[in-house]
């Protein structure tokens, strides 16, 4: 059983940064690849970013390409998101794909999930 929980979220203004960090409680967790997705109203929950197991590979979404950066801690991933935009306001949630390595983008990969770390866009 692996269990999830996000912090960093919050209100900020266009263009400006903000990070967030998901700690992930149980053994499996360092054996297995992490990922942020995220969920506007009214929009179908969609992948972010994908971490490996080791840290060494990563995979974003065409959306968020250079201008988010995923990274990992042993067991705690972070998404370092920059030149924000209103479009990117949405509940961004952290995953893990337990006992994967490497990274996938599908949701239905994914095993476990945060509750989720509000973030809004002003303009």
């Amino acid at each position: 059983q692996v269990h999830l929980e996000e912090s960093g979220g919050g209100l900020v203004q266009t263009g400006t940064s903000l990070t967030l960090s998901c700690t992930a409680s149980g053994e499996s967790a360092s054996r297995s690849a992490m990922a942020w997705f995220r969920q506007a109203p009214g929009k179908e929950r969609e992948f972010v970013a994908a971490v490996s197991a080791s840290g060494g590979s990563q995979l974003y979404s065409d959306s968020v390409k250079g201008r988010f950066t995923i990274s990992r801690d042993a067991n705690t991933v972070y998404l370092q998101l920059s030149s924000l935009n209103p479009e990117d306001t949405a509940v961004y949630t952290c995953a893990v794909d337990e006992g994967t390595p490497y990274v996938l983008r599908g949701k239905n990969e994914y095993d476990y999930w945060g509750q989720g770390t509000q973030v809004t866009v002003s303009s």
